[in-house]
């Protein structure tokens, strides 16, 4: 067999330390950006969930003004209440 004219390059078993500082670096900020996500839409949950609690309370309250003037629309400015021209 033929003997090689270069040697034989090893090759690397560790990256260096400074691009392991960077690479955990970088896994860190995805981590606590994914982390600040996860709290954003449990925020948004939370709020979502009052707005349908908010919403069934305008709609007893629709239809108290249903049964007690006869009509829902009421100027939410002024409170007038606005009847249909045909009464």
């Amino acid at each position: 067999m033929a003997k090689r004219k270069t040697k034989k390059v090893e090759k690397a078993t560790k990256i260096t330390n400074e691009e392991l500082n960077k690479v955990q670096s970088i896994i860190n900020d995805m981590n606590r950006a994914q982390l600040e996500i996860g709290s954003m839409e449990s925020k948004k949950h939370n709020i979502l969930h009052h707005i349908s609690t908010l919403q069934q309370q305008l709609s007893l309250l629709q239809q108290e003004f249903e049964k007690t003037y006869g009509t829902a629309d009421i100027n939410i400015q002024d409170g007038a209440i606005n009847y249909e021209k045909n009464e």
